[in-house]
């Protein structure tokens, strides 16, 4: 189990661990592994929301950092995946349109929508912390509990990113030969059942405020347009596709929970 949680540092963040052979095979065989990862990253990832600085500086450092920590491997299969989407042909032509190294306007537009969503929930996250506190010992900590609740959101919908990639390498078919085909030719639908498990204490995180439960869920929903749509036009799930679906499935995650968040 160590060693696929290793190998799942590796493939998921720029972490130096978990890059030999013996970690990546544990890792594509462990799909529990996901959302273990998926707490570390949420956790690493809030970091600049609890920085005492404006909350417009935290914004963005929040994307900034996300990326310094997890590398842009998954932003390049979303920009993979909105040049495919507005390719014309079959699934053959779109799938060459993804390998191919040009950047396109359907690249451009889906990388910059979702570096603006994640300033804009980064500045909401760090906007809406209030001036409550919690004195321990001589410290006085302002927004303490608001700043925990904002960091169960942000761990939330990590978890549910990583739970959605668990549900399209359990339940997808890969459309050729690749990582993607590694990684679903191992697994099966019983195999999302332990890592849906271990995700659900993630809702929980911001209780009572139900924020963190949407966060998950929604997280887990927001990857499944891109399923059905990879699904009918691509015929299968390809690498490109369960990278675009953890930086998509972050997102509406993260929106979905500073919505409950503000208005409950």
């Amino acid at each position: 189990m160590w060693r696929a949680v290793a190998g799942a540092l590796g493939f998921l963040t720029r972490l130096p661990v978990g890059n030999d052979s013996d970690s990546w095979h544990a890792f594509r065989t462990t799909p529990v592994a996901f959302p273990l990862v998926g707490y570390a990253v949420g956790i690493l990832v809030a970091v600049p929301l609890a920085l005492p600085v404006p909350a417009p500086v935290a914004a963005f450092l929040f994307p900034v950092w996300l990326y310094l920590l997890t590398g842009i491997t998954h932003a390049d299969g979303l920009a993979d995946l909105g040049d495919a989407m507005v390719a014309h042909g079959d699934a053959d032509r779109r799938l060459s349109v993804m390998r191919d190294t040009t950047v396109g306007v359907g690249a451009v537009l889906l990388i910059v929508l979702a570096v603006a969503g994640l300033v804009l929930a980064g500045l909401a996250l760090a906007g809406e912390v209030p001036t409550d506190s919690v004195v321990i010992g001589n410290t006085t900590f302002e927004g303490f509990w608001s700043a925990i609740a904002a960091l169960g959101i942000v761990v939330a919908a990590e978890v549910g990113a990583k739970l959605a990639m668990v549900v399209l390498v359990c339940a997808g078919t890969a459309t050729h030969d690749g990582m993607a085909a590694e990684l679903l030719g191992e697994a099966t639908h019983r195999d999302a059942v332990l890592p849906a498990l271990l995700a659900l204490p993630a809702a929980a995180l911001t209780w009572p405020n139900p924020a963190a439960a949407v966060a998950l869920g929604a997280a887990l929903l927001g990857a499944v347009p891109v399923w059905l749509w990879s699904t009918r036009t691509l015929g299968g799930i390809s690498g490109d596709v369960i990278g675009a679906s953890n930086e998509i499935a972050r997102l509406v995650g993260l929106h979905a929970g500073v919505i409950v968040w503000t208005l409950w």
